[in-house]
């Protein structure tokens, strides 16, 4: 989910090809979200095989790569280690929101309303251990690189960028803003429309793309009050202080400094406390990450992809075969000598 932080940015409007040669650094848990809650049939239900195994996630991932890499962008991919145990009340919570949903779903389908069961379906997707292993069985037979993070796949793929082993985090959330990536490119998606929650009708998206230096300075605060405001508001770590919002934080974290001082001003006994408030700056600002990862690409291994798409779990060959095509480009990138160049 993250911390919503989003009015606060600016946020440039780019295409693709703005993009191009670009190494972008992927969450992986974000987009294995973002499949299995959209890729489902007219009544929610997620796309299966024949021996009823989920296939969103191959679906979404075969085709997003192979817009990227075709667009000549570079991805890298980096899942999810151990997660912190100050996140085990979200955990928790979500797991409940999702078993709530799939009452709902249920019970929707039973009364025929479809829309409404499509829209419930929605939120009991589940990034499971079986999905992350097929995800990077078919990312290792495309030639993709991933990385394994020890801890959130969000502060791994931000130490990436910061260390300059690529040009952006490619992630809806805004947490990367919060471990520090230096940009971060949301709406990495060729559909340029997203559905409109509870409703029949769409927007355009664009992708769109968020520098944090120059956000920082035109807010007037540092990297480390953006995360006491992060605390205020309320994070995957801790649950905030109620009535603060994004802007309300930012001007008393600029009136009181950082979020203790805040803290004193505001008063109340069900806030953070002073060694919460240490822990999560830790987990924002010092993030364990690893630098043992390899960044190549190399070209497709067709048979392969075919045999994890079309012989396990019945995906069309005849239809699987000119999206392969697109892969092509990756000759392109693998002959560039500077990988790491961008600009």
């Amino acid at each position: 989910m993250g911390v919503d932080l989003g009015n606060l940015f600016k946020k440039e409007k780019i295409s693709f090809n703005d993009l191009r040669d670009r190494v972008v650094v992927i969450d992986a848990h974000n987009v294995l979200h973002q499949f299995l809650s959209i890729i489902r049939q007219r009544d929610g239900t997620p796309l299966k095989d024949s021996k009823g195994q989920i296939t969103s996630h191959l679906s979404g991932l075969f085709h997003r790569t192979a817009n990227l890499v075709e667009s000549r962008i570079r991805p890298v991919y980096v899942f999810d280690g151990e997660p912190h145990p100050l996140k085990a009340k979200t955990i928790e919570q979500r797991r409940e929101r999702k078993e709530k949903a799939e009452k709902e779903w249920k019970e929707a389908l039973e009364k025929g309303d479809m829309e409404k069961a499509k829209t419930k379906a929605q939120q009991t997707s589940r990034v499971t251990d079986e999905i992350i292993q097929q995800s990077k069985e078919l990312l290792d037979a495309l030639g993709m690189p991933y990385v394994q993070a020890p801890s959130e796949g969000e502060s791994q793929a931000s130490y990436m960028v910061k260390k300059g082993d690529g040009y952006a985090v490619g992630s809806q959330d805004f947490d990367c803003l919060l471990f520090g990536s230096p940009i971060l490119v949301r709406n990495l998606t060729s559909s340029r429309r997203r559905k409109l929650p509870n409703k029949k009708a769409y927007v355009k998206v664009n992708p769109e793309l968020i520098r944090l230096k120059p956000d920082l300075k035109s807010l007037d605060i540092l990297q480390n009050q953006l995360v006491d405001m992060a605390i205020l508001i309320g994070t995957d770590y801790n649950e905030g202080v109620k009535g603060y919002g994004s802007k309300k934080s930012l001007n008393l974290i600029k009136k009181a400094g950082n979020v203790e001082n805040a803290l004193a001003i505001i008063g109340g006994s069900d806030v953070p406390t002073i060694r919460e408030i240490k822990e999560i700056r830790e987990i924002f600002l010092h993030p364990p990450v690893t630098d043992d990862y390899s960044i190549q690409w190399s070209k497709p291994d067709n048979e392969a992809v075919f045999k994890i798409l079309c012989d396990k779990h019945q995906f069309s060959r005849e239809r699987m075969e000119p999206i392969l095509k697109k892969f092509s480009a990756i000759e392109d990138i693998i002959k560039q000598k500077n990988l790491f160049e961008f600009g």
